[in-house]
């Protein structure tokens, strides 16, 4: 394995290592009955009050929600590009290996959401439509900021133009940042659930990255 490979791949793990630990804090570190229902929080002090400053905004609730599935159709445009692929070239072998790294990564992102409906570190500071579900880590900020960055990384090589493809990274990074921001200020998350959708989405990121790398320089 190439040395930069090894530097990637030690990057993704200290990452993941990252987002356990918090999660951990979390799950343990000034636990109280804060949210609704008497629902059990982690770094209780912290998100009170963060909480109390931003309010509950459900309008941005419900438009951050809507924003996700932009997200959601760039997930399904990838995928109909590797179909094409597939259908053109009638191989899954011949299909481009950054696509199938990417459907991958998408797969990693749906099974990490299933294992925190399961496994609830923490339920939201408000009831949606009357039931208290679980928030950590906040799905839309793992959604966005795991099929924003990586899209950058795959539409290098398919936008041949510069000023095509700046305006493209700048629009996907200024959505990416309202979206998060938009749903931190909402009041729907706690801010932990925040900062964890960040962590872990920055961990498959670099794994996204590590692999992509690692398997085209074997292919090259």
């Amino acid at each position: 394995m190439k040395k930069k490979n090894l530097i990637n791949f030690l990057m993704t793990a200290a990452l993941f290592a990252s987002f356990a630990l918090w999660t951990f804090a979390v799950a343990v570190f000034d636990v109280k009955p804060i949210g609704p229902c008497g629902s059990p929080i982690g770094f209780a002090a912290l998100n009170g009050f963060s909480h109390a400053l931003t309010g509950v905004n459900m309008t941005l609730y419900t438009f951050t929600d809507w924003l996700g599935l932009f997200s959601v159709g760039i997930m399904f445009a990838f995928a109909v590009t590797g179909l094409v692929q597939l259908i053109k070239r009638r191989s899954l072998f011949k299909v481009d290996l950054s696509l199938i790294v990417l459907g991958e990564t998408y797969l990693l992102v749906f099974l990490a959401y299933l294992l925190f409906e399961v496994f609830v570190v923490n339920r939201r500071p408000v009831l949606i439509e009357g039931f208290l579900e679980a928030s950590y880590p906040s799905s839309t900020t793992l959604l966005v900021m795991t099929v924003i960055p990586t899209a950058m990384i795959e539409l290098r090589p398919r936008i041949k133009s510069k000023t095509a493809r700046g305006i493209a990274y700048v629009s996907l990074a200024v959505f990416a940042l309202f979206t998060v921001i938009g749903r931190t200020v909402s009041g729907v998350h706690w801010l932990t659930d925040i900062i964890g959708g960040l962590l872990l989405a920055a961990a498959i990121d670099m794994l996204y990255f590590s692999v992509r790398q690692a398997v085209t320089d074997r292919a090259g």
